[in-house]
């Protein structure tokens, strides 16, 4: 993966839910880091045919390895203004130097 390619700039943020002062808990997203990866969108391609386990991730993200960050599903991604939810994170060619998400884009409910 060439540098050149990591095109988009990514914060990755932890979401887990808090307590405030009157004891409500709200959704607080703590950031842990901000890169540079390479995204790439659902298409009808082969490759992401052969990711049809994961029918319901509509992006990929690229990026380097964050050392004393471990990236879990747990988390999400914001990008552009929009936010995905990980759904699967993986070792690139298991050389501990790039990691590979699959995600899903949280879209807002219309009521």
């Amino acid at each position: 993966m060439s540098f050149g390619k990591m095109r988009s700039f990514i914060c990755i943020v932890s979401n887990e839910p808090t307590k405030d002062s009157a004891g409500f808990a709200i959704q607080n997203d703590e950031p842990l880091a901000s890169v540079r990866a390479y995204k790439e969108m659902r298409y009808g391609n082969e490759s992401w045919r052969n990711r049809a386990a994961f029918s319901t991730s509509n992006a990929l993200f690229r990026f380097r390895k964050i050392p004393e960050l471990e990236v879990t599903a747990a988390m999400d991604i914001i990008c552009d203004g929009e936010r995905y939810n990980i759904i699967s994170v993986e070792d690139v060619r298991g050389r501990g130097m790039y990691i590979e998400v699959l995600a899903e884009k949280i879209e807002p409910s219309k009521n």
